[in-house]
Order: C-alpha cells, then structure tokens, then sequence
C-alpha cells in the first residue's frame, strides 16, 4: 500500500483486488476499499428504497478511532469493514453500481474524505487529487456517490462545499458528521487519516441481472441472532489476546461472572457500569451498555485486564447475592436485601456497590442495612406518591463517589416529604401491600400469610358493615365513597392462611372476630370500630400512616423537593432532531436562575456563552480536549456563533452531541450538579 501522499495507481483503479469467488450470478471479492471507491468512472447510487442515512457523531468518533489506529500500525496491518452488496446497472450510457447494503459505511467514508479533501485542498495539491478521485468525477461537478434523491442535494452540497446562506441553520446528519469530521482532523493529521483509509478493506459482492437482491441481502442480516451487548463485550475483551491468554481470562473471570449472573449478565454489565460510571446507560438498541464498556474501558495490556476482569468477577459474586438473597449467611441482611428486590433492580447499581464493600469488610453490617432501609424509603415514598423510579439511580451513584453524607443529602433531595406520603395514602391505591403490611406489623416469616380486604373490592348484596344494613340498601353515593377506599392503607391487612380462608368475602360482623385471632397486632387492630365505615377506614389508614413513616424514614438532611427536574447529567441524549425536539424543556434551572430555555440547541448556546464568560478556562480545556466546538476560525460553512473577536461556537452539532458536550463542559467547570432540566409534556412522547 501506499503512504500518505502516495497512492498506487493500479491499485486504485483496480480495487486491489486479491480473492475472488464466483456463481452464476454472485461475484465476492476481497479488495482495497478506497481503491474500490476510486475505480473507473461508475456511480455509486442509493436506491430510492433505502433508509436515510443515521449514522451519528457516535459512530463516526467509532470509526475515526478504528482508522487512526490501523494508520498508525505496520504496513501489513489492514481494517476489515464488511461487506458491501451491489448490483450493476447501466442509466443513460452511464455506469451505475446500485447499493443493496453499505450505505452507512460508505456515505460516512465519503463525507470523512471530503472532510479531508477541504482541510488541504489550498495546502498539498497531489493529496487533495488523490482524495478528489475519491470523492467525484473528472468533471469535479459529480459526485461518485450519490445517495437517495430525498436528500441528495444536501449531500452534493457538503461533498462539493457548496453551502448557501440558507444551508447554515439546516439540521441533517450529512452536515453534523462532516463538521465532526473537520473538527477533530487539523492540516498535520490529514495525511495519518489517508494512510489509515487506504488500509481499509472489504468484501465486494456484485449480483448479476438474475440474482435475487432482496434474497441475498436478508441472508446476510439474518444469519442469526444479532450479538446482545454481553457477547460483544466477550469478544472485545478477548480479542487481540493469544489463546493461552484467551484461556485464562475465559476460565478464571468470564465463566464464573456467567455463572453468577445467569441469564441477568445483561442487566448484569448495564448495572455494573452506571455504578462504575455515574451516568445512564441505554438499554434499547445503539448497543448502549458495549458502547459505555468500551468507553470505560479502552484497548488493555494483559495486567491490566487480570486487574479489571477481578473486580468484573468481584461485583457478579454481589450481583449473585442480590439476585438470590437466600443465598446470603446474616439473615438480617438476607431479609433486607428481600426487601430491596420488592421494587425491582433498577436500584443494583447502588447496592451493588454498598454489598461488596460489605463483604470484602469495609462497610459494616449496621451501615449497610442503614443504606438499604433509606434505599427502600425512597423507592417506597416515591411509589406512593406516583413519582417513577427510573433515572434516579445514576445520580446516586455519583453522590455516592463523593462519600455518604452526599449521597444521604442526594437521597433526601428526592425523597417525598411526610405531608406528601400522608395525602397520597389517605386516599390513593397502596402499592406493594403484602410487604408494606408485613413491616408495619414486624412479621418475621410472612410465609403463610395472605393479602385480604376488610371491605371486600367487589361486595355481595348481603354484605354488611355493621350486621343491620346489607350493601343493596347502600345509595350509589355510598358505595362509591366506600370502594374509593377499598384499596387503601386501612382497608388492608394480612392474615395467616387457615384465618383467610375464613374471612373471604364475609361481612365486617364475621370477619371482626377471626381479625382479632390474628398473631398481627397491625391486623388485630382491623377489629377494634364497631362497624366498618369510610370513616373508620381513615382513621385506621391515619394510625398505621404514623407507623409507614416511622419505618421508611426521609433523611433529616436539608434539601428541596426536585422531583420535577432532572440533573443535567440524566438528561436523554436523543438521536438526530426527533420531532418536538423544540419544545422538550418547560425551563432549565441554571444555579438557582430560571432560564427560559426550550430545546437542546438553545440549551447548548446559552450554557457555552455563560462558561465562557465565567469559567474560560474550564471551556478551553473542555474543548481542546474534545476537538470542539471552540474555535478560533469559522473554518467550514455552517451555523456558527460568535464569543468574542477571535473564537467561535459551532452551533451544527446534532442533538446528542450537543447535549453530551453540555454535560461534559458542566462537569469540567464543576457546575453539574447545580444544572437542571424540566421535561415538557412533548418530551414524554419523543
């Protein structure tokens, strides 16, 4: 292969072809994946049913970092990039090569060749030729690919530089990942980039006039089911490793992480790495929680890995324990771990962390049951009260970095107050009964113990409160009034299974008696009114309501009540410009000032002006480091703004990019965890 500023032009031309198989009507080739771009005078061309482009920043930082990699290594070291699936065709005398699959690839090529064509077209004459024999025809007003006619004016635009005025403000993935690509490539890495390029390889496959196009190209994405995030992290890990190496991780690390997770080492990783992290990571699609490993844990020599893959393999023995809870000896943190799993694993990540410092003896007994009580009080309050609990424990996490008394004031912040817990119990549907009623009545083995209703959800005719006036003689008002409380603290309690049996669907009169036969003091108390009215279910609903906060208790730390807001650094990074993406904030909450601030553009602009006048060399660091968006030239057409006579804010970043530089310049001036966002009702539906 050629170095930087010198291609071969066989190679070129040809494709550098090297293996070919053939059919009848299939031609696969293994070949030189720029020679292949640049060959002869044929079209690239998407056809009209393809998707749009979607590639984002993410993948386009991805595939920057592969090609500087392969640029920097030895000669013999090539970049494997899949497959491409085409077919010829023959439009106006012209050669056309129609793409079946490849179009993300490609496209994102070009526009990183463009990127690189305009950065020294007015600087190196013989690469920036060699680049535009990439890029267009001989006539230099073509381009060689030429994507689905939707938007394939935008794209010639980018390619050719051919901005107007009116192209500044436009929001497309062609403009987002060319800016990106201009930012983080200066004059001097343009030829390391090339190099890197012309190292790229894959496997051309050219269907014939009688191939079957639509056949052939589900063969290839369905050869089975796609990796899951936990397979990529296997083979990431492994990779680059000899087999004897290979052998030892797998044995010593991976098997017994797999044997303590199960069929949870999904959840398993995405937990594990929002404690590791601090931060949200995705579930649904983008291979969100391989992404984040990856980014938590770079290439690594093989000390290194041993060293990672301990705690790896450390943190699945805890994630085993608060899976299966019997499986812990103390059987005072066996039951409160029980607890815990009441409400699901969207909380592991924070217990994860206080479990192994338990058992590796540097959080004692009393302070991890402290932690897991105060975790079951927010959950439980936040429930009550009709507040969900997603994405509230990446913030923990980061609290808890900074030690106890910060997580405990990060805890209260989020906990609904006693008034709030007492209003929505006095009238709302209790959640989680059967584990409510066993605290309040200090049941030690609710094995045998049943859920039962006083006044019944669906009562009979016959049904009496007080043993005169059966449930038909009830006004339609009455009864109402009665079942908006059913479901009620005070209308639960539970009973052990031979007295259930009992009490099933019988009047208040019946029942009374068998509640009083009840070893439960909280169930017991069901029998004490003479009648069982609304009145006498609110009141019992106010005494055991004393009990509820006695036994899940807020943290007497100072703090408001943020449950509206969300921290700057859980706020959603969307993909591209979703529809509403204008109206997804009501407000932001900026160090105690309100800002009017609506979407995630307006949100970035304001935010980088603010910094730059009162912490510059926080967005300085922040931007150097980052390649952007700072800059002291407005070095390609786009939407830019001005700082000050000598640097400016590029404004043509996609929606996910900006927010993520949001929240990393925050983190770099210190000021994150004084910024909020509070989502509009659009937002909820985006």
């Amino acid at each position: 292969m050629a170095g930087a500023n010198g291609g071969t032009a066989d190679a070129i031309e040809q494709g550098d072809e090297r293996t070919v198989t053939s059919a009848a009507n299939v031609d696969a080739t293994a070949v030189n994946t720029i020679g292949w771009l640049a060959a002869g005078r044929r079209t690239i061309v998407v056809p009209v049913y393809q998707r749009q482009y979607r590639w984002d920043i993410g993948g386009c930082e991805q595939l920057l970092a592969d090609i500087r990699a392969v640029g920097d290594s030895d000669d013999s070291h090539t970049h494997f990039i899949g497959s491409i699936l085409s077919t010829e065709s023959a439009a106006s005398g012209a050669s056309e090569l129609v793409l079946i699959d490849g179009q993300q690839r490609i496209t994102t090529l070009m526009l990183l060749i463009a990127a690189l064509h305009h950065t020294v077209r007015d600087h190196d004459a013989r690469l920036a030729e060699e680049l535009a024999r990439v890029l267009v025809h001989d006539d230099a007003t073509r381009t060689k690919l030429r994507p689905h006619r939707e938007w394939g004016d935008i794209f010639r635009s980018v390619v050719l530089d051919l901005h107007d005025d009116a192209d500044a403000l436009r929001d497309s993935r062609f403009d987002d990942n060319y800016a990106f690509f201009r930012s983080q490539v200066g004059l001097d890495e343009v030829p390391r980039i090339w190099r890197g390029l012309q190292k790229l390889e894959h496997v051309s496959i050219t269907l014939g006039m009688d191939a079957n196009a639509q056949q052939i190209f589900e063969s290839l994405n369905s050869t089975g089911a796609p990796l899951r995030d936990h397979e990529l992290i296997h083979n990431y890990v492994l990779m680059g490793l000899s087999h004897a190496e290979q052998s030892e991780i797998e044995d010593e690390y991976w098997l017994p992480i797999e044997r303590n997770t199960g069929d949870a080492i999904g959840p398993f990783w995405r937990h594990y790495l929002v404690m590791k992290t601090g931060r949200e990571v995705a579930v649904a699609g983008e291979h969100g929680v391989y992404e984040a490993f990856r980014h938590e844990f770079p290439r690594l020599d093989l000390a290194r890995l041993r060293e990672h893959a301990a705690e790896w393999r450390e943190y699945s023995e805890a994630y085993r324990i608060l899976s299966d809870p019997s499986q812990e000896a103390d059987g005072e943190v066996s039951r409160q771990l029980g607890w815990v799993n009441t409400f699901g694993r969207g909380i592991y990540p924070l217990v994860m962390r206080g479990y192994r410092d338990h058992a590796r003896g540097a959080l004692p007994k009393d302070e991890l049951i402290a932690l897991l009580e105060v975790v079951q009080s927010l959950l439980l309050r936040r429930t009550v009260v009709g507040i969900p609990n997603e994405r509230i424990v990446a913030r923990l996490c980061r609290a808890r970095m900074e030690g106890p008394v910060e997580l405990l004031r990060a805890i209260a912040r989020i906990t609904p107050s006693d008034e709030r817990v007492r209003m929505a119990l006095k009238y709302g549907e209790l959640p989680h009964p059967a584990y409510i009623l066993e605290r309040l009545g200090d049941v030690t083995d609710a094995t045998d113990l049943e859920l039962a209703y006083v006044l019944p959800l669906a009562p009979g005719d016959t049904w009496t409160a007080d043993g005169a006036r059966p449930w038909s003689d009830y006004t339609e008002d009455e009864q109402n009034s009665h079942r908006a409380l059913a479901q009620t603290l005070g209308n639960l309690v539970l009973l052990e299974a031979p007295l259930a049996e009992r009490a099933f669907a019988e009047s208040y009169p019946a029942v009374r008696s068998v509640f009083a036969r009840s070893g439960i003091a909280a169930t017991r108390d069901a029998a004490t009114p003479e009648a069982w009215s609304t009145t006498a279910i609110s009141e019992r609903t106010s005494r055991l309501t004393d009990r509820f906060v006695e036994v899940w208790v807020r943290p007497a730390i100072d703090g408001i009540d943020d449950d509206g807001l969300t921290p700057i650094l859980d706020a959603v990074r969307r993909r591209g410009w979703p529809r509403g993406w204008h109206r997804e904030f009501e407000y932001t909450e900026y160090r105690g000032e309100h800002w009017e601030v609506h979407d995630v553009k307006a949100l970035f602009n304001r935010v980088f002006k603010r910094l730059w006048a009162d912490s510059r060399a926080d967005v300085e660091t922040f931007s150097a480091r980052r390649g952007g968006p700072i800059y002291e030239a407005q070095s390609w057409n786009g939407h830019w703004d001005s700082l000050d006579e000598t640097h400016f804010l590029y404004m043509g970043w996609d929606s996910k990019y900006m927010l993520t530089a949001v929240q990393g310049v925050l983190e770099e001036a210190g000021l994150a965890a004084e910024v909020f966002v509070k989502y509009s009702y659009i937002a909820a539906h985006m």
